[in-house]
């Protein structure tokens, strides 16, 4: 069995919503030779996709960031659902990528109907299937194998709800696969879609695992489901009750939010009028301070409406995205395009994942009384540029003859193929959420 020694440099910790291997000692990169190829590719990303990555240059050179935690446990002794626990010295998020033919992947896609076309990679011409069959192998314990049986059961007559961006849809996604392949009998779902509200109901089990469309948590221009590529963005402060009224009743909350507060701009807050009114009470923060105003509000949601008795919170971390190949060592001009192979380096860190939100982040949920499990899935999936969407997806507007011969101009180096890395991602909330 190959095995690549890509492990995080920080230090482990056995705590489940530990932070302490979340930042690596990152490389520094010589910026000069390089400035116009670095902007490039991320300009492209930002049409593409809307997601904007314009950073201070200055930051760029980036140096190792402070250990930090965030509420675990300890606080409230045992968590709901839990059977057990991680053994000491265990930290699931650091580890390495061994290749498993064998065990790799969970499901097939064509044995999953319910994937979005836009991540069905061998459907949209994808032929080589390598990405397919790489397991995740923490350092010092091994994953549990992932029990859709006790995962149906532990919901039955429950809610799992994933809150936040199209990322999560993809975890979300995901665990409907891994959920109906890997039971007796192939659990069926029905669908039911009511704006941002996407449920999956198992008659069989009584049990529903959805997904809410909130990029921003927070009540924003960008809550449409279908239409919300806007590049001017503003957020409602303290307005996460919009939402949130659909999140009550909850019994597993995983929220994620981050990209698309990544502008490269001030943030714009509404503070008084609507979002078409021509005259409104706009205030500009940076992006760490919007961060904070919006995961102070989550925080506080979560304070107000979640029992730690018997329900459960998690936050998954930033998703890494691949549009710069000169970070890892390939010629310029490049991105996930045609890539087949893992990141190497077990230091590699994308200069998309900004530090200073991480340290938001910690801030925030060290303040915290309810326990919030931290699911840190960034420097493994940092690795993985080869596991994109790519060129093969569903193309929701013709594509130009230009874009056409150019297939760097148009590939999601944003989202992940299924089966592929998200599946790791529910096979680390299956660990935190029974053994943490």
């Amino acid at each position: 069995m190959k095995t690549l020694d890509l492990s995080s440099s920080a230090s482990s910790s056995s705590s489940s919503s530990s932070l302490s291997s979340f930042f690596p000692v990152l490389k520094k990169i010589p910026l000069s030779p390089y400035l116009l190829t670095l902007l490039a590719p991320l300009a492209l990303v930002a049409v593409l996709y809307g997601e904007e990555f314009f950073f201070n240059l200055g930051k760029l050179k980036l140096n190792p960031a402070p250990v930090v935690s965030t509420t675990d446990e300890k606080k409230t002794g045992k968590l709901p659902f839990a059977i057990g626990k991680t053994e000491d010295g265990c930290d699931i998020f650091s580890g390495r990528w061994v290749r498993d033919e064998l065990n790799r992947p969970l499901y097939e896609e064509s044995e999953c109907p319910y994937i979005r076309p836009q991540l069905t990679c061998q459907e949209h011409g994808r032929s080589d299937k390598d990405y397919q069959h790489w397991r995740w192998q923490p350092h010092r314990c091994s994953l549990p194998r992932f029990n859709a049986t006790l995962m149906l059961e532990t919901l039955r007559g429950k809610r799992m709800l994933f809150v936040g961006d199209s990322l999560n849809d993809g975890q979300h996604n995901s665990m409907i696969c891994l959920l109906h392949r890997l039971t007796p009998g192939h659990t069926k779902f029905i669908e039911t879609t009511n704006n941002s509200l996407t449920v999956y109901t198992t008659k069989e089990y009584n049990a529903t695992i959805e997904f809410y469309w909130a990029p921003f948590l927070l009540e924003s221009n960008s809550d449409n489901a279908v239409i919300h590529r806007i590049t001017d963005r503003i957020v409602r402060k303290g307005s996460i009750n919009k939402h949130g009224q659909h999140w009550k009743g909850a019994d597993i909350i995983v929220f994620n939010t981050y990209l698309w507060w990544v502008t490269g701009q001030k943030m714009k807050i509404l503070r008084k009028g609507s979002f078409d009114d021509e005259k409104k009470e706009i205030v500009r923060l940076t992006t760490e301070d919007a961060y904070r105003m919006a995961l102070k509000n989550m925080v506080r949601w979560i304070r107000k409406n979640m029992d730690p008795q018997k329900t459960r919170v998690f936050f998954t971390s930033m998703s890494p995205i691949h549009v710069t190949s000169i970070e890892w060592g390939s010629k310029a001009g490049g991105n996930c395009y045609n890539e087949t192979t893992l990141i190497e380096d077990p230091t590699y860190w994308g200069s998309d994942c900004k530090k200073s939100l991480m340290r938001v982040i910690e801030e925030v949920f060290s303040e915290s009384k309810f326990p919030i499990t931290f699911l840190n899935i960034t420097q493994l999936s940092s690795y993985r540029k080869d596991a994109h969407a790519s060129i093969y997806k569903k193309q929701w507007y013709p594509l130009t003859k230009e874009q056409l011969a150019n297939p760097v101009s148009y590939a999601d180096c944003i989202h992940w193929c299924l089966p592929g890395v998200q599946d790791t991602w529910n096979e680390l909330l299956f660990a935190k959420l029974f053994y943490p």
